[in-house]
């Protein structure tokens, strides 16, 4: 491990959720869930020169674009996933909706051990739901352990232009968190 792979850590692991999510921002909204591989940027260099034009080289690691996820259930793709040592952490790229703390209560009710069809009637309801918000949410985590979260709401100003807010926490979503861990454990 060089001594730059050694040193990242929280505030890396931040700036590589916000250049996920800058990349995947520029292709636009409606995309699907999209996953990326944190690798040491020198080993990426010392394995393909041709890339230090597009490379940061400063960077202890680089986000590198993973195939398409499978199209069923996210959680159940995730947790198939393995990666090889190599591979110093995770990004994932999802849109989704986000609403104000008090429309759970509008919400339909969902059996717990309810199947996919009441989390298919509870997404379509928050997708309905008047007082939504489209966002993308990038999760980052490290080997170490280390995560980064950044939201990106999609919102339209009072003159119908598009407009974005960027919210950056490592807590935004735990569970996603979680189960990006779990793909880099042993």
């Amino acid at each position: 491990m060089t001594e730059s792979e050694k040193t990242a850590g929280p505030a890396d692991v931040s700036a590589l959720a916000r250049e996920v999510e800058e990349f995947v921002a520029a292709a636009g909204w409606d995309q699907r869930p999209q996953l990326f591989a944190l690798v040491s940027t020198a080993e990426l260099l010392r394995q393909q020169p041709e890339l230090a034009g597009q490379l940061d080289a400063d960077s202890a690691l680089t986000p590198v674009a993973q195939d398409e996820l499978p199209e069923d259930d996210l959680a159940d793709a995730l947790a198939r996933i393995a990666w090889p040592d190599v591979v110093r952490g995770c990004a994932l790229a999802q849109e989704i909706i986000v609403l104000p703390p008090d429309a759970e209560a509008e919400l339909p009710a969902v059996d717990e051990a309810g199947g996919a069809g009441d989390i298919e009637r509870l997404r379509k309801a928050a997708a309905d739901h008047p007082r939504r918000t489209e966002a993308r949410l990038v999760a980052a985590v490290l080997r170490d352990g280390s995560a980064s979260c950044v939201m990106r709401l999609r919102g339209v100003d009072e003159a119908g232009e598009e407009t974005d807010e960027i919210i950056a926490h490592p807590e935004l979503a735990p569970n996603l968190v979680d189960a990006l861990r779990a793909t880099l454990l042993p």
